[in-house]
């Protein structure tokens, strides 16, 4: 039987997958991964608009996801915890393992003809 501090923890996790579920966001923390960054470094290495990845930065900031500091007139982000950077290579290599399996039941397909 699931508690209801489970039930908490379940709907936690389930905002962060929600947040992390936009490839944006996922550029921006592949490219935070190398550290601390600006936003107009952001801008410059993924080449999307300032406005976009500003937005972006907000919400992973008021997820928690990562930390921002002032230097004069720039904000620097990070990562707030560096397992999001294992958390986001687990998926990918989730994504690896479908990707490998579909390929092999394809070229079996492709055999059989």
């Amino acid at each position: 039987m699931i508690d209801e501090a489970q039930m908490q923890l379940f709907r936690l996790q389930a905002e962060i997958c929600k947040t992390m579920a936009d490839y944006k966001r996922l550029m921006i923390l592949h490219e935070l991964r190398e550290g601390e960054m600006s936003v107009g470094q952001l801008v410059s290495n993924l080449d999307l608009p300032q406005a976009n990845v500003s937005q972006h930065l907000s919400i992973l900031r008021e997820r928690g996801i990562v930390t921002a500091r002032r230097e004069g007139t720039s904000v620097y982000y990070s990562l707030a915890n560096h397992k999001i950077g294992q958390a986001c290579d687990l998926v990918q290599e989730v994504l690896a393992d479908q990707l490998a399996r579909n390929q092999a039941l394809a070229n079996s397909l492709g055999e059989r003809k």
